[in-house]
């Protein structure tokens, strides 16, 4: 029960399989005039385990940005920026955990002449204000936007600069201390950017206060899923190395090495931890920072890993299709319950080796209400349908491969006719009804369709028909049989009250074949004055309103039968 959706090809690897390359967002390919600051954003490419990139000032190098892995992100900021008035070369790589890697073609654009000074920046390690920081831990900052370099001044004092005073670094985001800090004090700092237009002004200083004298912990390793490790389940248990003297840990998990989306900073005071749900065919980033009261390790590495491929979508190398294990499910927007007709019962008609049904309670959890393919409706709401498929995960475990859709289940009924009307226009006829009720009502001449949503027919020919009204919701269907019939002597074009004898009073005339059953006929003029009821059976209309004569004009009728149908047209007076 695979959905297999073919892709196209359109670059071809070592091993004969195929895939597209992304195109780049922004800046676009060519693009001119590009801040040295601007990220590098690409297309998604659905099925790929992630990206690795490289920013250079020739086609295919890396001489800024080698190889950079980002996880399943489709945006990079390059973290030293870019070189102003330089042609730039981005080489995106598609990552498979299960295949050879895909070298995309460079793809480049031009930045501009950059003629304002940086921005500040700030400290993001140790952050301002933290305190227990290691006496041997490392400075980093981010990056400011333009600047080629920065200028340090480090004291225990405000504006002191007795560890460093206006210290030219160069173009880095870090700084390693040669002498560890004094223990126990607040240690003030200052970054300065600069470039060739000048430097960043008013920037502020930020502190952070060391830990008690002592030795801080070292750093630790992942034990499982070990670094690079492929194939990790989704729901996996973490261990990392114990490290003498730590009495905690940080942990950190990003889907890439530049941001913690899944884990930022949980406090542990064990050395493993359930990590549950996480996304298949994925890399995960993950840094272990063990701490105790003098402070935190310094410097720990960051590590990595990819899981399973799941239920997809995941490109199946030996065939060149892109893979979903999951069901394909087909379930409509809103079911109706009948009234009267509770609890109306529900089949699944979806392959897939189970099924759930759910209610949506008000205050927005799930209940299960069934767990087999049929489900009993008994009252109005917000639900949801689910089916799943059940396949190996290469683990020794069963992965469940599941699909759903969110429906509404509303109230509903027959239809309930309650007028209907017809038109004649020349020699064809216009067909309306009117209903009540509280379904979604479809119409139709013909019991299997087609239906449509207007309840008017036009341009109908002479005839016999049923007219079928069906409640979208499932509710039923009611038929209406009526006939239309263009009699050539039955309502007569015109007449002429003039009082010779002849044609002086105007009536239906009933046809010799299948005369109208009717009951009343109304004249109306045409700003739909009545004018007069006449009964078809009498002697008609004389032409006249409340004893006056009317002018020569056109007329309007209205024809009622005796089974409710309705009849329409026009004649005139001729005087």
């Amino acid at each position: 029960m695979r959905l297999l959706l073919v892709i196209g090809f359109l670059l071809t690897s070592l091993t004969g399989f195929t895939q597209d390359c992304p195109n780049l967002i922004a800046p676009a390919a060519g693009a001119t005039n590009v801040a040295v600051d601007s990220p590098i954003t690409w297309e998604e490419v659905v099925g790929v385990t992630g990206y690795i990139i490289s920013l250079g000032t020739t086609p295919g190098g890396g001489e800024i940005v080698a190889n950079q892995p980002v996880g399943s992100v489709t945006t990079y900021n390059p973290p030293l920026g870019l070189p102003e008035s330089t042609t730039i070369y981005v080489t995106i790589t598609l990552f498979f955990f299960d295949q050879p890697d895909i070298i995309c073609e460079p793809i480049s654009f031009t930045t501009r002449n950059e003629v304002n000074p940086p921005t500040c920046t700030q400290l993001n390690a140790p952050v301002n204000g933290s305190t227990g920081v290691n006496v041997g831990a490392n400075l980093s900052w981010n990056y400011a936007p333009r600047a080629t370099g920065y200028r340090l001044t480090i004291g225990t004092a405000p504006g002191l600069g007795d560890i460093a005073l206006n210290l030219d670094v160069g173009n880095v985001l870090s700084y390693n201390p040669p002498a560890d800090f004094p223990a126990a004090t607040e240690i003030f700092v200052q970054i300065v950017p600069y470039n060739e237009n000048g430097i960043a002004s008013s920037c502020i200083e930020e502190s952070f206060i060391t830990g008690d004298l002592g030795d801080p912990p070292g750093c630790t390793m992942l034990i499982n899923p070990v670094d690079g490790q492929f194939n990790v389940a989704l729901s996996p248990l973490l261990e990392w190395e114990p490290v003498p003297g730590a009495t905690g840990y940080l942990l950190y998990i990003g889907r890439s090495p530049f941001e913690n989306d899944v884990v930022d900073g949980a406090i542990f005071t064990d050395t493993s931890t359930f990590v549950f749900n996480f996304e298949p065919n994925n890399t995960y980033f993950v840094r272990i920072v063990p701490f105790n009261d003098a402070g935190q390790a310094v410097d720990c590495p960051q590590e990595s890993f990819s899981t399973i491929l799941g239920c997809g979508p995941f490109f199946d190398e030996d065939t060149g299709e892109l893979v979903v294990l999951n069901p394909e499910i087909s379930f409509p927007d809103i079911v109706g319950i009948c009234l009267g007709q509770t609890p109306r019962v529900i089949t699944a008609t979806d392959p897939a080796d189970g099924y759930r049904w759910y209610r949506v309670t008000d205050s927005g959890d799930l209940l299960v209400i069934s767990e087999e393919a049929t489900v009993a409706l008994e009252e109005t709401g917000t639900y949801v349908y689910e089916a799943y498929v059940l396949t190996d995960d290469g683990q020794g475990s069963v992965l469940e491969c599941t699909s759903s859709s969110e429906f509404t289940v509303v109230a509903s009924q027959e239809a309930q006719i309650d007028d209907f009307f017809i038109r004649q226009f020349g020699e064809v006829f216009n067909v309306e009804v009117v209903v009540s009720g509280i379904g979604e009502y479809e119409y139709a001449l013909a019991i299997d369709g087609p239906y449509q949503d207007s309840p008017e027919f036009n341009g109908l020919t002479e005839g016999n028909y049923v007219l079928y009204i069906r409640d979208r919701n499932g509710c039923g269907i009611v038929q209406r049989p009526f006939r239309l019939l263009f009699p050539p002597t039955g309502f007569p074009p015109y007449f002429s009250p003039n009082g010779d004898g002849v044609n002086d009073l105007w009536n239906y005339v009933p046809p010799r074949l299948d005369p109208l059953p009717l009951k009343d006929i109304y004249i109306y003029d045409r700003y739909g004055k009545l004018l007069a009821r006449i009964n078809p059976n009498g002697n008609g209309w004389n032409g006249q309103y409340r004893g006056n004569p009317l002018p020569a004009a056109g007329y309007w009728y209205r024809a009622e039968t005796f089974d409710n149908q309705v009849f329409r047209g026009f004649f005139s007076l001729v005087r």
